[in-house]
């Protein structure tokens, strides 16, 4: 239906015109009044001397300021280069000079940190400018209102002629990502492929005209650019962002202001469901929950259901390197292929599960998962040894996932290739044994990494946060696991904490995790493993 970016904008400005297109504390926007506030902040770019190909990042929380640069970054024809929030000035700079993005969009003052001073003595390659959002700018930094004076300069036939110049096959963003191995690498993502697999995913996600998409996950998230972000242009939907989750500020907006979609980790769910502030108000407007994560406890979906009274449940997988997404499963999928499987993948997209020796294997074995298809990236940045290392001769991406496609044709994430972990010759899957361990009644959230073991090689360690106002007694939960699963599954360990360390998106840190582990065991070597006295 649209081959780019800014076809999509104008298209959405005609279709919805009157309806509210955004709102972000006092700003609300109709889609008519955003393609006009987009159009302008293009001119800008352009008078800025913005060429078509050139790479303009952005390093902000989501702020409606966000959602106008960056589709105005799209209209000039420019490659939009987003940036972790949770970076230090070495690593934004590092995404700088990597993608010799001429422009920075940044804050200047969010929740105390200055992003304009992060980057202080650092390289920062081909840059420019850095143009202030919101905070003051001073130094070398630019107020945006100075930046959108420029608007003048370039006539509004000059920005359609830029906007009808992009192609479908022109690059729309590079996503940047650690992948599997080293420091990140630049995913190279185009404007036809991100349009066709978003379309998709409105549809499956019954995205609808006048629904309002309340986005905690963070826009430079591929999940919250595309799904908080495109999907909400394609189908009509309000665009509600929000800019730090905290439990009872998410309960208090999804009432407020009439949230009828939320796309988050199975984190931000659970959190919800333990909070009694669901009770309190009416949070009946909300209807539609996508559960980004392709591993969660199994009761999570009836969870959602009774405690927040959402009938529509849905999950799927993705992975950047595939524009974010490669298999969709929502309703009339029955709740137990919502929970175990993450579904089936969009039309034009292949899987396949290979061994080692990238051989096919039947349905039911456990090997990696292959992609392949129109959304595959185009390659990473630069780096084209490692581009051919994850996308092979035959155009399959290995994803470095583990799992295995059903005999219903729904695939099974089981783990990360990198998270297994060897029990004496045993495979074990620690997304498979976090979901057996968020059955007991003790448990609220679980983590498993894999640690050293002298004679098994290694065996599982499991963080566990305590369900509320429950002492959870780890000797007990290890008991309960050697019942409950194969003896080579129950963690060795557990650990009680106060939370888990979760990345911007929601997910569980496991370097950080495996960090902690390394420091306990170099401190106290196994079997004996002390309590900690610095933690919940």
């Amino acid at each position: 239906m649209w081959d780019t970016i800014p076809q999509l904008v104008d298209d959405a400005a005609k279709r919805f015109g009157a309806t509210e297109a955004i709102s972000d504390g006092e700003t609300r926007l109709t889609f008519l009044e955003l393609s006009e506030r987009i159009h302008r902040a293009t001119r800008a770019l352009i008078g800025s001397g913005i060429e078509p190909g050139d790479c303009v990042a952005i390093w902000a929380p989501n702020l409606i300021e966000w959602v106008i640069c960056a589709l105005a970054v799209h209209g000039a024809g420019a490659v939009l280069v987003p940036i972790n929030t949770r970076f230090k000035g070495s690593e934004a700079a590092y995404v700088l000079r990597r993608s010799k993005a001429r422009l920075l969009f940044t804050v200047s003052d969010f929740l105390g940190t200055d992003y304009v001073a992060m980057l202080d003595d650092q390289n920062l390659g081909n840059l420019e400018e850095i143009i202030v959002l919101r905070g003051p700018a001073s130094g070398v930094a630019v107020p945006i209102d100075e930046l959108l004076l420029r608007a003048e300069r370039v006539t509004e036939r000059e920005r359609q002629d830029r906007g009808a110049a992009v192609k479908r096959h022109d690059l729309c963003h590079i996503l940047f990502t650690s992948g599997t191995t080293g420091v990140p690498k630049g995913v190279l993502l185009e404007h036809g492929a991100v349009c066709d697999v978003y379309l998709d995913v409105s549809k499956v996600f019954d995205m609808q005209h006048g629904d309002r998409q309340l986005v905690v996950l963070p826009f430079f998230h591929s999940f919250g650019l595309h799904v908080g972000i495109l999907c909400s242009l394609m189908a009509g939907v309000t665009i509600l962002p929000h800019l730090v989750f905290d439990t009872e500020a998410v309960i208090r907006r999804v009432a407020e202001d009439h949230v009828t979609l939320f796309p988050g980790p199975p984190t931000i769910f659970q959190t919800m469901i333990q909070s009694p502030l669901t009770k309190e108000l009416d949070i009946s407007s909300l209807r539609s929950v996508t559960v980004g994560s392709a591993g969660f406890p199994p009761t999570l979906v009836e969870d959602i259901q009774r405690c927040l009274g959402v009938d529509r449940v849905q999950s799927g997988y993705g992975l950047t390197e595939s524009s974010g997404t490669v298999s969709l499963c929502s309703p009339p999928d029955s709740p137990e292929v919502i929970t175990n499987t993450v579904g089936r993948p969009l039309p034009g997209i292949e899987v396949r599960i290979a061994d080692e020796e990238n051989d096919e294997l039947p349905r039911g074995e456990p090997g990696e998962v292959l992609v392949r298809g129109y959304a595959v990236m185009r390659g990473y940045l630069d780096e084209p040894d490692e581009t051919a290392r994850v996308i092979d001769a035959d155009g399959w991406l290995h994803t470095g996932d583990i799992g295995l496609i059903r005999e219903d044709g729904n695939l099974v994430i089981t783990d990360r290739k990198k998270d297994m972990y060897s029990v004496g010759g045993f495979n074990a899957y620690p997304a498979e044994i976090e979901a057996m361990l968020a059955r007991h009644p003790a448990i609220a959230q679980v983590a498993v990494i894999g640690v050293p073991d002298q004679r098994l090689g290694e065996v599982g360690m499991a963080f566990v946060v305590p369900a509320p106002g429950v002492e959870a007694d780890p000797d007990e939960i290890i008991a309960w696991a050697r019942e409950a699963m194969a003896n080579y599954k129950a963690p060795r360990y557990v650990e009680i904490v106060a939370e888990l360390p979760l990345n911007a998106t929601g997910k569980v840190l496991k370097p950080a995790l495996r960090a902690d582990a390394a420091e306990r065991f170099a401190a106290h070597p196994e079997p004996a493993l002390p309590p900690r006295t610095d933690r919940g």
